[in-house]
């Protein structure tokens, strides 16, 4: 068991000061003005050319679901009925947990996450997931219907924001280290350069090129099952870094390089420099 995950079953009973919050659960949203939105584009945006390995798995996406799965594998599962033949309807109390707007709660979760995850697809249906992380707060609530995601500079490959230009929807995922529970939040997603969102967004680093502002749509927490599985916050689960390969290794695999100092002294220079 994991000593040092938490549970939230005090959640129904408490206010939002469970996490030692000083500022209450409007403190992550003060100074921060409510944008004006961009009306949607007439269609969808033009691209730059996608790297060759992801038209390769579009390619191969489009094949997949033009083909029989029975053919492939006759176990596979293709139905609705199938599938509740196997899982048992959801509790009431799971069905009723889910929001369809950020409560004190939900807030005050989002204010002490430091990491989490963006989902997005393009209008084809080729999917991303891309972390993002900063100063616990780094991403701001703007009521109970509205947040602001900072875009510091990273690969520059601009996969997740090409996507939100086809197709708004985005999944989020929040995570506070050693807390079993998660935040799940969905809805709609756009991107603006707006001053007054961008200049109170904390980066831990440099300045964000740009803001993604999400309208909720719905928001629950998630069960730490997962996590507890996983022993995710329990440091002695986790494998001695001497037993991994390194980043500048798997790089130079992948990349196909045969410089292994200079993919080290690159990646050395990126996270000392470029943060």
């Amino acid at each position: 068991m994991v000593k040092s995950v938490s549970t939230l079953g005090a959640l129904a009973t408490r206010e939002p000061t469970w996490f030692g919050a000083t500022g209450g659960p409007g403190a992550a949203s003060r100074g921060v003005a409510a944008a004006t939105r961009s009306p949607a584009p007439a269609g969808p945006a033009r691209r730059s050319p996608a790297p060759a390995g992801r038209a390769r798995r579009s390619l191969l996406a489009g094949s997949a679901r033009a083909c029989d799965h029975r053919r492939i594998d006759p176990h596979a599962i293709t139905t609705l009925e199938q599938l509740r033949d196997l899982y048992r309807e959801p509790s009431e109390r799971a069905v009723r947990k889910e929001q369809t707007r950020l409560d004190a709660h939900c807030r005050e979760f989002i204010a002490r996450s430091p990491f989490m995850l963006v989902s997005t697809a393009n209008a084809g249906g080729d999917c991303d997931v891309s972390p993002k992380g900063g100063p616990a707060g780094f991403v701001r609530v703007i009521g109970e219907h509205e947040l602001v995601i900072p875009d510091a500079t990273g690969n520059r490959r601009l996969d997740s924001l090409q996507n939100i230009l086809e197709n708004p929807r985005v999944g989020l995922l929040f995570l506070i280290p050693g807390l079993g529970e998660t935040l799940r939040v969905n809805g709609r997603a756009r991107m603006t350069r707006d001053p007054a969102l961008i200049a109170p967004l904390a980066t831990g680093g440099r300045p964000a090129q740009l803001a993604l502002v999400v309208t909720v749509e719905q928001a629950y927490l998630h069960c730490a099952k997962c996590i507890l599985r996983s022993r995710l916050w329990d440091p002695e689960s986790w494998q001695a870094k001497d037993d991994l390969p390194s980043a500048a290794d798997i790089l130079n695999d992948h990349i196909g390089l045969r410089d292994l100092a200079a993919s080290e002294a690159a990646l050395a220079d990126s996270y000392t420099n470029r943060i």
